[in-house]
């Protein structure tokens, strides 16, 4: 039997009308299995239930989705597949429900490389690594917010600004926000890292 990827969902209270699927991070390169225990995947948590206080009364559930393994492994992609699997388990579960991506670092690349899903409706990237090159293809009628902090040593907020610039260009409504002193691990002022990206959560959904 082949292995799935790790799925933790919050429910809704009622009827599932929208999902929230969050994304971590990971590596650059690695083919070692991830844990629940991973700090990229901890590090989304606290953003999960942020999400879930301020949208759980209004039909949305949360997955926080665990890739396979920890590496994004080059022409490999590997929790891209993981993500197309989420979203194809959204809609088993629960038909053609509009989807928010919520990814951080290798998980708003991975969130890039399915915005061309049906069921995806915008993302909210955080401190997103995005290097020259990645794709635009999907973008347009989405709302996309990236959120970059301007003391983030790991990912490249010039790298990201100008894949917003390009996505925009395509098509998209997407907006790049600097989150001044923010730090690549989203620790420094963590509640305001996670209201920013709730609200942007909301933009999304509220888009309909």
């Amino acid at each position: 039997m082949t292995a799935a990827p790790g799925l933790a969902v919050t429910p809704a209270r009622g009827a599932v009308r929208a999902v929230v699927l969050v994304l971590h991070g990971g590596r650059e390169t690695s083919l070692a299995p991830t844990s629940r225990r991973q700090l990229s995947a901890v590090r989304m948590l606290p953003f999960a239930r942020a999400v879930t206080r301020r949208t759980r009364d209004r039909g949305v559930a949360v997955w926080r989705l665990r890739y396979l393994v920890r590496g994004w492994n080059g022409a490999a992609r590997s929790p891209v597949a993981d993500a197309r699997w989420a979203l194809d388990e959204v809609r088993r579960r629960h038909g053609e429900v509009p989807v928010v991506l919520l990814g951080h670092s290798m998980g708003g690349r991975t969130a890039v490389h399915v915005l061309d899903d049906p069921s995806v409706r915008g993302a909210v990237l955080l401190a997103p690594w995005l290097p020259v090159g990645e794709p635009v293809r999907g973008v347009a009628g989405r709302r996309v917010v990236v959120l970059h902090g301007d003391a983030d040593h790991v990912t490249s907020a010039s790298a990201s600004r100008a894949w917003a610039r390009r996505a925009a260009e395509a098509g998209g409504d997407v907006t790049w926000e600097p989150v001044a002193g923010g730090d690549h691990a989203l620790l420094r002022d963590a509640g305001g890292w996670h209201r920013r990206a709730v609200d942007g959560v909301l933009e999304v959904l509220d888009r309909g």
